[in-house]
């Protein structure tokens, strides 16, 4: 254990081998704690994600944004329509519900950052549209 731990390190510049144990032991106990999600690397850093489906706060958005679009469903009826929207079976909208409601801070963080980064790219693009265009 102690060589792919200090293997994983070396590959990960800014972690020591003691905040990369703590964080896996962390998300071990959220993995129990939530069973159908697990944690992967990415783009954006390390996330939740739903075992066979996309990121817990892919799914809280859309969640959000159904409830904002159709705010007289009640929960059945909203997680239908993001199921019916975003062919996530409704079990692992109801697995990323129950995820966020125990870490609402952290996903409803990370939905901003993917906001913000959003927002830069759209805001790029146009920059670059309007420069080039006739």
């Amino acid at each position: 254990m102690n060589a792919r731990l200090s293997s994983y390190v070396a590959r990960h510049p800014g972690a020591s081998g003691s905040s990369a144990a703590n964080r896996f032991v962390d998300e071990a106990l959220r993995m129990d704690e939530h069973p159908g999600v697990l944690f992967r690397d990415g783009r954006t850093g390390r996330r939740a994600v739903l075992l066979g489906g996309p990121d817990v706060r892919e799914m809280i958005r859309a969640v959000k944004s159904a409830r904002a679009a159709e705010p007289g469903l009640d929960a059945k009826g909203i997680v239908a329509l993001v199921a019916t929207n975003t062919g996530v079976p409704a079990r692992l909208i109801d697995t990323a519900i129950r995820y966020w409601s125990s870490y609402p801070d952290e996903i409803d963080a990370w939905i901003v950052d993917i906001d913000a980064l959003e927002a830069e790219t759209l805001s790029a693009w146009e920059r670059r549209q309007d420069l080039l265009s006739t």
